[in-house]
């Protein structure tokens, strides 16, 4: 899998743009340090915090031999900005139609809600956080609504395949035309096949962003759980986040940003937070690679074996994989290296089965 993709939807006058072009600061400082292609205006690639790296690097330097460190490659996270969503977007209202495309192109959607005060900003619609954010699930329950009205019914047909697709069908219509997400419906493996072909809105895993203000932040834990009683999700899919704040962290240097988060009672910006939480949401892990070259980390799904986990550096690997040598991230720092692992007996040689834990560090062996 290449990076995660996180659509980010809200109401006007929530904090959306704030908290987008807080991210595309970031995405600036990023990118000034890596080739990278032209992006959209409307995505954000953000790395991920990983203090690993460093260390990995400066092991590598070591045992390598080398005059500097080599270069880290983080992970990425891409926030996709989906602009236009007012009531009525299902009908094409605002920019209905393109902002539904780009939702249908996520892994998972972020809902900003807002939570601040300010007297500048006109509430337009703006209730409470659980009006707002219901009244955007009802937007993509109605999108999701018109999916399902469009599928053809096959009738008498001899085609179980088809059958099989209709009956899906039919359980989310039943469930959508109560007003409850596409989430909530329970399929079966195989039913989960047909279910995928519909790319419904509403069967994304959802994240909730509450926008306080910076005085709030010192109870980012407590917010979080309130909330996620409120709207009925799990506590690893709220995160209290100031766009206020993530917007002047943007400005500042490293170790600014950390006195700065001090002062503010916290010791994570709410991005790193709000990243960590769509990690655990969507079920993904990193592991590591190291060489002169560059150290890296490459994201995968939990529960990937070495083999599948192979193909995200390279999709030949897959087929040309001859086995994985995988060190734990902890013992690789200790022994010094690869070389030194190796000597100490840490490393170890795995098939395609092994499961990739996160954090590991492994060097794949490939076929010609």
């Amino acid at each position: 899998m290449s990076s995660l993709k996180v659509g980010i939807v809200g109401l006007p006058n929530v904090g959306k743009s704030t908290l987008f072009n807080a991210l595309l600061k970031r995405q600036q400082a990023y990118v000034a340090n890596f080739p990278f292609a032209t992006i959209e205006p409307n995505i954000g690639v953000v790395p991920v915090p990983d203090e690993r790296l460093k260390k990995l690097a400066e092991v590598i330097k070591t045992s390598e031999n080398m005059i500097n460190l080599p270069p880290e490659v983080p992970a990425t996270v891409e926030f996709v900005d989906i602009a236009g969503l007012i009531a009525g977007a299902h009908k094409g209202e605002g920019l209905g139609n393109k902002f539904l495309s780009h939702i249908r192109e996520t892994d998972a959607v972020c809902h900003v809600v807002r939570l601040f005060s300010d007297p500048d900003i006109v509430k337009q619609g703006v209730v409470d956080p659980k009006s707002d954010f219901q009244t955007i699930e009802t937007e993509l329950c109605l999108a999701d609504l018109q999916t399902i009205e469009k599928q053809k019914d096959p009738g008498n047909t001899p085609d179980k395949e088809q059958l099989k697709k209709w009956a899906v069908v039919n359980k989310y219509r039943e469930v959508l035309s109560q007003g409850k997400t596409a989430r909530t419906v329970i399929l079966s493996e195989e039913e989960e096949k047909y279910a995928k072909e519909l790319c419904l809105l509403t069967n994304k895993p959802i994240l909730v962003a509450l926008n306080v203000s910076e005085g709030d932040l010192r109870n980012a834990g407590d917010l979080e759980k309130r909330y996620s009683n409120e709207f009925g999700i799990d506590v690893d899919q709220v995160v209290a986040i100031s766009a206020k704040v993530e917007s002047e962290l943007s400005e500042l240097s490293e170790s600014e940003q950390l006195e700065y988060l001090k002062d503010l009672g916290t010791d994570k910006s709410g991005l790193e937070r709000l990243i960590k939480k769509a990690f655990t949401t969507l079920g993904l892990i990193t592991f590591l690679t190291g060489g002169e070259k560059e150290v890296r980390a490459w994201t995968i799904k939990d529960g990937w074996n070495a083999q599948e986990s192979s193909g995200v550096i390279h999709t030949d690997f897959i087929q040309k994989f001859i086995k994985a040598d995988v060190v734990d991230f902890n013992d690789f720092i200790s022994s010094g290296g690869w070389k030194e692992s190796r000597d100490m007996g840490k490393v170890r040689s795995e098939g395609r089965d092994y499961l990739i834990k996160d954090g590991d560090v492994v060097e794949f062996k490939i076929g010609s």
